[in-house]
């Protein structure tokens, strides 16, 4: 092996713990941010993707969130419950149901993202502005080189 592809592995490994890491932390800090709300991280994640994704079918948000359908279908119950989605008959075929987000649910994702940019902007305040640009243009370029080559 040549100190070139020495060199290269050893990067590739520091920032493989680096990201794990990373998210790790962020992963952690965000579980406590929804504890504060009573949301669990499954329906935050559902509800990022309904709010995103317009009125989805249970089955649809199970693909994307890659649950079972049985598994989707009790996350969308428990939402339902909590007053986050609501279950509404497709206009197109009435044999469809969607489901919608309710205001409670959107008022929640906007708090919970508030918490979430709060956190991320009070461990960022000390950093200059020029190396939050670098991170910003390093991250940007390693999600599309993540996404070019998931296909």
């Amino acid at each position: 092996m040549s100190q070139s592809q020495e060199v290269f592995d050893q990067r590739i490994v520091a920032l493989d713990r680096l990201i794990r890491h990373a998210n790790k932390i962020i992963r952690r800090r965000g579980r406590d941010i929804l504890q504060e709300f009573d949301i669990t991280p499954p329906q935050f994640d559902a509800l990022l993707i309904l709010n995103a994704g317009g009125n989805l079918t249970i089955g649809e948000l199970g693909e994307r969130m890659y649950l079972a359908c049985s598994t989707a279908t009790d996350l969308a119950d428990r939402m339902e419950r909590n007053e986050l989605v609501e279950r509404v008959r497709d206009t197109n075929d009435r044999r469809v149901i969607r489901l919608n987000v309710l205001p409670k649910g959107r008022q929640m994702l906007k708090e919970v993202l508030a918490a979430r940019k709060r956190y991320l902007a009070e461990v960022l305040q000390d950093v200059p502005p020029e190396d939050i640009e670098a991170m910003i243009k390093s991250m940007t370029q390693l999600e599309q080189l993540l996404r070019a080559k998931r296909g």
